[in-house]
């Protein structure tokens, strides 16, 4: 029995999910589907809307990006239904988390994102996660959405020098 799209794109990305140990970004998950050419960007975000409200996936929403992570229905659900996904995908599947490793962690583990605080400054909350615990987390208030977005979007390059200024002035 031939596996529709739909059930495709939905078992493509519980695999893919299922096969990194930290969540992964809409930018990762969008560059396999659509590099590979499996589907367009307008149904693989339809097919993720569907995988939330079915409870097979949660996303966390971060100022620059969106991160998705399997739960254990979504675990339970690719475990039992794997066999249709064809060995060729599963194959360029699990080069391009190879072949990504690095880059797949670091997405999700350097995290910037601001929001209006009470008192109409900005609040920037940066944090650099481990083995999904922060070991760095940071918030600083400024007057202007600008410096937010400009503090936000510096981190990820900035956090390990301030990561290391930080433990040199206090240790």
């Amino acid at each position: 029995m031939a596996t529709d799209a739909s059930t495709l794109y939905k078992l493509i990305i519980l695999y893919m999910l299922d096969r990194v140990n930290s969540p992964m970004t809409n930018a990762q998950i969008s560059e396999f589907v659509l590099e590979k050419g499996y589907t367009t960007y307008f149904t693989l975000q339809e097919i993720l809307n569907t995988l939330i409200s079915d409870g097979f996936i949660t996303e966390e929403s971060y100022h620059s990006s969106t991160h998705y992570s399997i739960t254990d229905s979504g675990r339970e659900t690719i475990n039992f239904f794997k066999y249709k996904i064809s060995s060729s995908i599963v194959s360029d599947i699990n080069l391009f988390l190879s072949d990504n490793k690095y880059e797949l962690k670091e997405a999700v583990n350097n995290i910037s994102e601001y929001y209006k605080a009470s008192n109409g400054d900005y609040a920037v909350h940066c944090q650099v996660k481990e083995n999904g615990h922060p070991i760095i987390d940071l918030t600083i208030t400024v007057p202007d959405e600008q410096q937010a977005d400009s503090m936000c979007g510096k981190w990820k390059d900035a956090s390990p020098d301030i990561y290391e200024y930080i433990m040199t002035h206090l240790l």
